[in-house]
């Protein structure tokens, strides 16, 4: 703010706490130059949500001690802060290869968030709640199908039979056991069966995962695909 805004901004205190006022010109004089130089850098109001007199009736409305230029920076810096965390850079209009007009139009837009000139350019979220997903990308995930290339599954299908086991069930429309837990090793959902690991004196060496799941686990879960049906 300017001397003019300063001396506005002292003014309106002075109405809100007398204690303030400076009847001496040359105190007066001396205590305009010291807010101006503290608070220069400090606007009076922005566009967006910063006033400086709001401020300083917030400190005077819940403070006891006599307001200092302190009393106003501080709010300021919050709310720069404030914006600054929750602004996310867009990608700058400029030619990537040019090196400092990217910087100095990245510069100036972090500037204007800070300075109260614009708000906040928070990054796009994909969702929006339980069923926020956006048409375009929902079409999309329906033509790709899943991230993992047909390829790829196949190539991995050795080294994860039970997974592959699931999905070639789930492909033909048969009940998926790994969606349950199993009630005889105690497998939770997604994870495949277990067994035990027996030595020579019936003592328990380990526990391995098995290829497929065990048969009460299947039956479960196609009593559970059978009833679905009737449930709805």
């Amino acid at each position: 703010m300017d001397r003019r805004e300063t001396a506005a901004l002292l003014a309106y205190i002075g109405r809100l706490d007398p204690r303030t006022i400076r009847t001496d010109p040359g105190e007066a004089r001396d205590q305009l130059a010291q807010w101006h130089e503290l608070l220069g850098d400090v606007p009076m109001a922005t566009p967006h949500g910063w006033d400086a007199r709001v401020a300083a009736r917030q400190h005077i409305r819940t403070s006891p001690y006599q307001i200092l230029p302190a009393d106003v920076a501080r709010p300021w810096e919050s709310y720069r802060r404030d914006r600054l965390s929750r602004h996310s850079d867009p990608t700058p209009s400029v030619d990537p290869d040019d090196q400092a007009a990217w910087t100095a139009e990245l510069i100036g837009a972090r500037r204007a968030v800070a300075t109260g000139l614009a708000q906040p350019a928070q990054a796009r979220a994909i969702t929006s709640g339980r069923d926020g997903i956006e048409p375009a990308l929902k079409a999309r995930l329906q033509e790709i199908g899943s991230c993992v290339p047909p390829a790829a599954r196949a190539a991995l299908a050795p080294y994860r039979p039970a997974r592959a086991a699931r999905e070639a069930a789930v492909a033909q429309g048969l009940p998926d056991p790994l969606g349950i837990r199993c009630s005889w090793c105690l497998a939770q959902p997604g994870e495949p069966c277990r067994r035990r690991r027996v030595g020579p004196d019936s003592g328990v060496r380990g526990i391995a995962s098995r290829a497929t799941p065990h048969p009460g686990r299947i039956d479960l879960a196609a009593a559970q695909q059978a009833q679905q049906p009737a449930m709805a």
